[in-house]
């Protein structure tokens, strides 16, 4: 049963002013807060208030007043962890039976979906279980299995606490939908089908004066909205990228959005040099094994016999040809208008854009960062990221007149915000970093591959 909209109004103040940094990507996905005294140089001891180890992972710790809390793996089991945020001591750790174990890529781990809390329970999402909840003191309130999913590189989209909603976008190669979960019991208040194609990025909440809350959305060549309370899509935007792993951010009444593409298909005869081995010209799942990639195509394109042709290899190279694409989209008017967009050939880039101080910031592998004029999509500044130049999976995130980008290889860089911007200092934890990091109080919550820190001045 839809909640009334007064209702929903209420609760979503309540969940508000429950927690600081209670989703992916902080208040309202945007990755920024706005304390002080966050600090710029750290590690080796320096600025490391505590380290607590963790279990495998790359989901990014979200924080009530009290706990931070994580997702966890260990090939059979699923955990939920919560951490005492002042000492960085685990309070418990929870785990459920992985129920599959479905092919994906490998950035995208068991537990790569980040988790979400109302400032007091927590919610979590496994592509290979569904969404459970627990209350601080680890109690399981209830689980909800759901799968499997039809993907060829696994579910990245994380779940958003909204109202008294939890809210799931699933976006697959076949049966995509956005959902709510009622929080209190886990039932399903409502779910709804979408055109979307697979696809990674987490929504967001977006709120106007005298309007219903929507749940913004971004897929595959398209941003959409639900009405929160029924789940009814509202309104529909073409003219995103064809990849969309990064997601939204907003900064008032806009959304930037952006996805990449590919400038032209690669050809099949790279593969077959590679991988077949009876040189008849086609692939069997004896010859490319758990490629995500070729394992999709043989699974869910053309006859799907589990044998990839070249015909269906080009196929599938075609769905992926496009620009790659940042985009400004204004919604005050209540429905979407592009403002201005800016293409280039940005391949394979998975950290979300940033909007901070009226600049936005996005950073792709080999350390690249290039900076925005929100208003107008002018480029102001992009070089590299001297000490930092290797992979990028994490989000930067921004407080205190600094951007902080995490690198796959642990070195977080520290830049001064602005078009212009210059790097302040490149820390090296020497631990493999994809999580995005959660600001508070002017203090760092980073997960690397092997810990969790807090970082900042000890108080």
């Amino acid at each position: 049963m839809p909640i009334p909209r007064a209702l929903a109004t209420l609760c979503l103040a309540a969940s508000a002013m429950a927690g600081d940094w209670s989703r992916f990507r902080g208040p309202d996905g945007s990755g920024v807060d706005t304390a002080k005294g966050y600090p710029t140089e750290f590690g080796g001891g320096k600025n490391i208030v505590w380290r607590s180890e963790v279990r495998p992972g790359k989901s990014s710790p979200v924080l009530t007043a009290k706990h931070v809390f994580l997702t966890g793996s260990d090939g059979t089991k699923l955990y939920t962890q919560c951490f005492d945020r002042k000492t960085g001591k685990l309070l418990w750790e929870r785990a459920v039976d992985r129920s599959r174990d479905e092919i994906a890529n490998k950035l995208n781990h068991p537990a790569a979906i980040s988790p979400v809390t109302d400032g007091e329970n927590v919610y979590v999402f496994f592509k290979d279980y569904g969404v459970l909840s627990y209350d601080g003191a680890g109690k399981l309130r209830w689980k909800t299995p759901l799968g499997p999913f039809v993907t060829s590189m696994g579910l990245g989209s994380s779940p958003i606490v909204a109202g008294n909603h939890i809210v799931i976008v699933a976006d697959q190669l076949e049966g995509s939908f956005i959902a709510a979960f009622d929080t209190r019991k886990g039932e399903i208040r409502w779910k709804t089908p979408r055109d979307e194609a697979e696809s990674w990025a987490t929504p967001l909440l977006w709120e106007r004066k005298g309007a219903a809350p929507t749940i913004v959305t971004t897929g595959r060549g398209l941003i959409g909205g639900h009405d929160l309370a029924t789940g009814k899509r509202l309104w529909t935007q073409e003219g995103l990228s064809l990849a969309i792993v990064a997601s939204p951010a907003v900064s008032g009444d806009t959304i930037f959005t952006f996805g990449y593409g590919s400038e032209s298909t690669s050809p099949f005869s790279s593969r077959l040099e590679k991988l077949d081995k009876n040189k008849d010209g086609k692939l069997t799942q004896d010859e490319y094994g758990t490629d995500p990639f070729l394992h999709g195509i043989a699974k869910f394109n053309g006859n799907r016999d589990m044998v990839v042709t070249e015909d269906e290899w080009v196929e599938k190279q075609k769905a992926v040809v496009g620009p790659s694409r940042l985009a400004a989209i204004d919604l005050k008017g209540g429905k979407p208008r592009e403002l201005w967009r800016y293409e280039k050939n940005f391949v394979g880039v998975i950290p979300s854009p940033l909007v901070y101080d009226g600049v936005v910031y996005v950073v792709r592998n080999g350390g690249i960062l290039t900076t925005f004029d929100a208003a107008t999509g002018d480029v102001l500044k992009a070089a590299r990221l001297e000490g930092a130049l290797s992979g990028y999976s994490a989000s930067p995130v921004a407080a205190d007149g600094k951007v902080f980008l995490p690198s796959e290889e642990g070195k977080v860089a520290v830049v001064k915000a602005g078009g212009k911007w210059e790097t302040l200092a490149v820390n090296d934890l020497g631990e493999g970093c994809f999580a995005t990091p959660a600001l508070a109080e002017g203090h760092i919550y980073l997960r690397t591959e092997a810990a969790l820190y807090r970082i900042g001045s000890a108080r």
